[in-house]
This record gives C-alpha cells, structure tokens and sequence, in this order.
C-alpha cells in the first residue's frame, strides 16, 4: 500500500491547524534550519548569537520547544531577513506556536513526553501502527481503555482514570472531521484475544473494531499468532506521514517512562521496511472482517474481571 500523500497547499493548512503547536514549532525550526544553512553558519555561530548554545538552536530547529520574540529577531537578522512583510510572518508563525493546544488543560498529569506525539497524531495523515499487546488505542472503546488504563495505574483515583480515558477518546475525533488521516494498523492476534475487562467489555471492543475495519480511511490487518510479529518487531510502533513539506516523517517509539521520536533516514528507512514486511505477512485487510467475526464467536465467555470502573452509566 502507498503512504505517498498530497502536498498541496490545502492540507498543508489543515495539517498546521490541526497538528497545533506542535507542528507550528516544527514548520518554523525547519524553516530557521534551512536559513541557516543557505547562510553557511553552524549551530555552535547561531547559539552564540543570541547567547545560547548549539543545543539550544538544535531544539529550536527540531520544534521541540518554543523561541523567544527576541532570539528569533537576532536570528533572522543573523541570516539576512529585512522584508518586512517576511520578518512579520515569521513572527505571527512563532506567535501561533508559542500557544497551547487544546489537550494543555491536563498538563497537570500530562507527561512532557507524550505532549509531543498528541501533536503530532493530529496533524499526521497517515499513521501505521504495528501493536502486538492490545487493540491500538485510537480504536479503544471508553469501557475497555477504563479496563486497561485502571490496570496500568492502579493507585489512582476514579476521577483521574476518568481524564485519561476522556483524553483517549478526544483523541479518536480526528478518525470523524472532515479530512481523516489514512489509518493503517497491523495487530497480532493474541493482542485480540486479551478480553481485557471481561467478555462483555472485550465483545464491545471487537464490534467497533469491526465496524472501524468497513471504514475508507481505516485499514486493519490481523497477525496470526505463527507468523511470529514479535520476531519482526521488537515491539510496538507508530510510523506518522505528514502533508507539510517542513515535516519529516516520525517514528513513535512509547516506553514506561518516555519515548523516542525518529525522523533520521536510517530508522525510517528500517522501520518502513517492518511495516511493509508485517503487512505482507499479515491477512489481507478484506479478510479482517470474517477473521474478527469468528474470533468472537469461538472465544468461550468468561467472567467480567478485572470488571471497568462504574462511570455513571446503565450497563
């Protein structure tokens, strides 16, 4: 399958708007870049002109972190900007990316990490995802992302497991806005299988899966447990394609107490060719259908433990 995608100016509007900050910070740290470079200036010259360090004008480059008025007037300055409609533009674009987007209202618990990759997932128009452990979490229903998520933090409280799934399912609406990104998931069967919650909950989970599965946009595919995915992969990942020429394409790589963002040719190059190789080995995508259907008609009924947490409503 091609993740080429379209470039035009249309969706690279959408993609800066959607994506929010984060992807504003990227767009303006690849155009500094390249002024940069065009001037034939380091790293280590541009962090001394605006008293900071080769590091510093790193961070700013890969939009990991917001640029003061300031640095970024010495920095144009350093690379020969004096149109004054081009000095203006550059600026209102740092104005718009020194804003929050809208998931900042959980940033009392949201890691700085994982800020990063909401921003990315929504500006993304194509996300491949390979998951060998669970269903991906932009397929998740609330009743089994409470299951799970209640089992990864079990000393928190109802009310904070209630804002983590809130913000799981929030994430879910770039699958239904006017211009959805191509989701591609690959997902080993035994990750199927886990009736995290109980049969009930784990019914429900394979329905909208089912029903995500007939949709254009979304492609799924099923790893039969001998083909052996985790022998392929070491683990699971998210390959992110966006429309903004600015943008290279990211590999998302979450641990227990972090994640690795990938953007050098080397790894995408690599973690291409697992995707590509997974999805060859995996069941076409017209079988998903059929293959989810049986897989919930041959699993025998078990009791609803770890039963999801009480959330207001009739079950």
């Amino acid at each position: 399958m091609d993740t080429n995608v379209s470039t035009g100016p249309g969706s690279t509007a959408r993609a800066a708007v959607e994506g929010g900050p984060t992807v504003l910070r990227m767009v303006l740290g690849g155009r500094l870049r390249r002024l940069r470079e065009a001037s034939g200036l380091s790293r280590e010259q541009a962090g001394d002109h605006i008293r900071g360090s080769d590091s510093k004008i790193s961070r700013l480059e890969l939009g990991r972190t917001s640029i003061r008025e300031r640095d970024l007037t010495d920095l144009l300055q350093l690379y020969g900007i004096t149109d004054g409609e081009e000095l203006d533009a550059f600026q209102e674009l740092a104005r718009q990316a020194n804003t929050s987007g809208w998931w900042h209202r959980d940033n009392d618990w949201l890691p700085k990490w994982f800020d990063m990759y909401l921003g990315l997932e929504q500006a993304a128009q194509v996300i491949r995802c390979y998951e060998p452990r669970t269903v991906p979490e932009l397929l998740q229903t609330p009743d089994y992302a409470r299951a799970l998520l209640t089992l990864a933090h079990p000393t928190q409280s109802e009310d904070a497991i209630e804002r983590r799934v809130a913000l799981r399912m929030r994430r879910q609406h770039i699958l239904t806005r006017a211009h959805p990104p191509h989701l591609w998931l690959i997902v080993e069967e035994a990750a199927l299988t886990r009736r995290i919650g109980g049969s009930r909950v784990w019914g429900a989970q394979l329905d909208q899966l089912l029903a995500a599965a007939r949709q254009p946009h979304i492609t799924v595919q099923v790893l039969a447990d001998h083909v052996g995915g985790p022998a392929l992969a070491d683990g699971a990942f998210t390959y992110l394609r966006f429309a903004e020429a600015d943008l290279p394409d990211i590999v998302y790589l979450q641990q227990l107490t972090g994640a690795l963002y990938l953007d050098k040719q080397a790894d995408l190059d690599a973690y291409r060719a697992v995707a590509n190789q997974l999805s060859v080995h995996a069941a076409p995508p017209e079988y998903t259908p059929g293959l989810l259907s049986a897989l919930r008609r041959r699993q025998p009924r078990i009791l609803d433990q770890p039963a999801p947490r009480e959330s207001g409503r009739t079950h």
